[in-house]
């Protein structure tokens, strides 16, 4: 072999330098930098009001960087995609139409605060896509919206936490497991338990103003998608914003907006995360077809006896059936209440974080947030039908009565479906 020249072997080490680069520390990770294969890459779909809060759930205990932001206004996903990647060398991506953002396959993680009639099919088209999901309460507008949620994310095997988070403190208690065990052991038979929920629904707060008059939108936002699959109706300022609660186009009042919040926990305390309530009497006005308004109380019964009751105390005769009555293990024998000790403690509920690392469901699961929602459904119909309803939770429908049925399964407007 010929020895090599002083060209040859700087021409050679020129090239083999040239063959290195210096690699930024957070691609490779090191003191403060988690490489990007251990990062989760977020997006929050929905990015005005509860938005930046609801990303911040979803982040919590995880390594994430913020890949993209999207708004059916265009300045308001800019807004957060500024200041949620201002730190970062790579700057989140700009979207306003959310089919679009979810083909970005950067993103693992999606936090989703638009209004609710959005709930759901971004919800589902997320886990088509592959994503995990953080969800704003409430869970869905109506009630099958909830069960295809249920279904999508069982069937491409993805996580879903409901954005409320009482029931993890509840599960967490000593009392709170006794409880839980005492209503899922069947003991109690009827149920003589009655919870009440007073006040706290912001009823009048959410109340809908129905005959405005129509205006013009802002010239970045996207009417045609905000309104999606609710109909198209002339915009009005109170339609955007935290006001958008009290259109039956979009949510459901005060009652859907803080109910999840209060019934989720107690649903978890009372057993009830499979099922839903087979009787609805509420005592309302007659409801506005168009905007929310004002009632005194719902009452829901469970098929084994136990009682949910809102006692909106905003409107009307306070609820007076009952004071209340707590379940305890007061209610039982001796004989019955060893029984219920010898069961085994509930599984610990995971938070979001956890489920993610371990691929197992979240403690605020899809069938359980779906439950919670149903919940709240089925008491707005109560309050717009203004008569007592059967409901068959297993069917989830309601026993012979079309005219309440209509309202399990809302069309939504071309070309959008379930």
């Amino acid at each position: 072999m010929n020895p090599t020249t002083r060209r040859k072997f700087l021409k050679t080490s020129a090239a083999t330098a040239a063959s290195f680069q210096i690699v930024p520390r957070h691609v490779i990770g090191g003191p403060g930098h988690t490489p990007p294969s251990e990062t989760y890459g977020t997006a929050l779909i929905g990015c005005g009001g509860r938005g930046p809060g609801t990303h911040s759930q979803l982040i919590r205990d995880l390594p994430t960087r913020l890949v993209a932001a999207c708004d059916v206004q265009k300045s308001r996903a800019e807004g957060f995609a500024n200041r949620g990647s201002k730190d970062q060398e790579i700057k989140a991506k700009v979207y306003t139409d959310f089919r679009r953002c979810l083909e970005n396959p950067d993103i693992d993680l999606v936090a989703i605060a638009t209004p609710p009639h959005w709930h759901a099919l971004i919800s589902i088209a997320a886990a088509e896509a592959g994503k995990d999901v953080l969800c704003e309460k409430p869970m869905t507008r109506f009630i099958k919206e909830g069960r295809k949620v249920v279904e999508a994310f069982e069937r491409y095997n993805r996580i879903f936490q409901i954005g409320t988070f009482g029931r993890f403190g509840v599960s967490k208690s000593n009392n709170g497991k006794l409880v839980h065990k005492i209503m899922r052991s069947g003991i109690l038979d009827p149920n003589p338990g009655v919870h009440i929920k007073k006040g706290g629904l912001k009823i009048h707060q959410w109340s809908g103003r129905p005959g405005l008059a129509p205006r013009s939108w802002s010239a970045d936002l996207d009417w045609n998608l905000y309104c999606g699959p609710s109909p198209y109706k002339p915009y009005d300022g109170p339609r955007v914003g935290g006001t958008h609660r009290g259109y039956w186009d979009y949510e459901g009042g005060g009652l859907c907006d803080m109910g999840q919040h209060h019934f989720d926990p107690m649903q978890w305390l009372h057993g009830k995360d499979d099922t839903s309530p087979v009787r609805i009497e509420a005592y309302a006005p007659p409801a506005h077809p168009e905007v929310t308004g004002m009632w005194a109380w719902v009452e829901l019964t469970y098929a084994d006896g136990f009682k949910f009751v809102m006692d909106s105390t905003e409107w009307g005769p306070r609820y007076d059936r009952s004071e209340g009555v707590q379940v305890t293990p007061k209610l039982l024998t001796e004989e019955q209440l060893k029984k219920v000790e010898e069961m085994p403690d509930p599984e610990p509920l995971l938070s979001f974080a956890e489920a993610v690392k371990q691929r197992k469901p979240a403690g605020g699961n899809p069938e359980a947030a779906h439950r919670a929602a149903c919940i709240l459904h089925l008491a707005n119909l109560g309050i717009r039908l203004g008569r007592v309803l059967e409901y068959d939770p297993d069917k989830e429908e309601f026993v012979n009565d079309a005219e309440a049925n209509r309202y399990i399964d809302v069309p939504m407007r071309s070309p959008w479906h379930l």
